[in-house]
């Protein structure tokens, strides 16, 4: 059986994953914004960028640190696949701050304001409830298919995200650590500051909702 990676290399994956994820989305954001004014275009653009970037990104970070790049997913790997929990506060904080460093990069690659802040307001009960919704679409689209065809996950993960950026009024952030970091920015893809914490709140939910389901689920 293969060596299981230092902690210090999977957290490095971590951090290294999650900030080249929210790169992604920050910059395909801001060059959307660039190119059209069509929000249509620009959420087309931005989806079709986050997708090929998760399956690239978990294609390469998957053998290393599982490629969560999410607080929450890490959490689903502790509850139902046996990794130490200790991981898991350790892994929420490379995600935050390589999250952070990916938005801020992004910014200065197309000259934005470095910590932004985004001035984009998210909120209401159905986009809080489309959240929770995403959050646990997410979450069975990496267990089930982690149990059943493992090789497909990067594939799967990045099908998953494409489509629910469109059929969720929330765009399917699914994600604290991207949320947090997507305050960091003026551009297209920026949420306030002040609708983060719901935006968290209604993903933590989803996640609540749907373990125990896919721990039964999964058998």
């Amino acid at each position: 059986m293969p060596k299981r990676p230092s902690l210090e290399r999977r957290l490095v994956a971590e951090g290294l994953g999650t900030a080249l994820l929210v790169m992604a989305v920050v910059g395909s954001g801001a060059m959307a914004q660039l190119l059209t004014r069509d929000v249509a275009v620009q959420l087309l653009a931005n989806a079709g960028a986050t997708v090929g970037a998760l399956y690239a990104l978990i294609t390469m970070f998957g053998p290393i640190s599982g490629a969560h790049f999410n607080p929450l997913v890490t959490l689903a790997s502790c509850l139902l696949d046996g990794r130490p929990w200790r991981d898991l506060p350790a892994y929420a904080a490379v995600q935050l701050v390589g999250g952070a460093a990916g938005a801020v990069t992004a910014n200065l690659m197309f000259d934005l304001p470095a910590f932004g802040p985004s001035e984009y307001a998210r909120g209401g009960a159905h986009i809080w409830f489309a959240e929770a919704v995403a959050t646990a679409g997410l979450l069975a689209v990496i267990v089930l298919v982690a149990a059943h065809k493992p090789k497909s996950v990067a594939t799967a993960v990045a099908v998953w995200i494409g489509g629910a950026y469109w059929f969720t009024s929330s765009t399917s952030i699914a994600n604290p650590a991207v949320t947090a970091a997507r305050s960091l920015t003026v551009s297209f893809a920026g949420i306030q500051p002040a609708s983060v914490p719901m935006f968290v709140v209604a993903q933590v939910v989803g996640a609540v909702v749907a373990l125990p389901v896919l721990r039964w689920l999964r058998g």
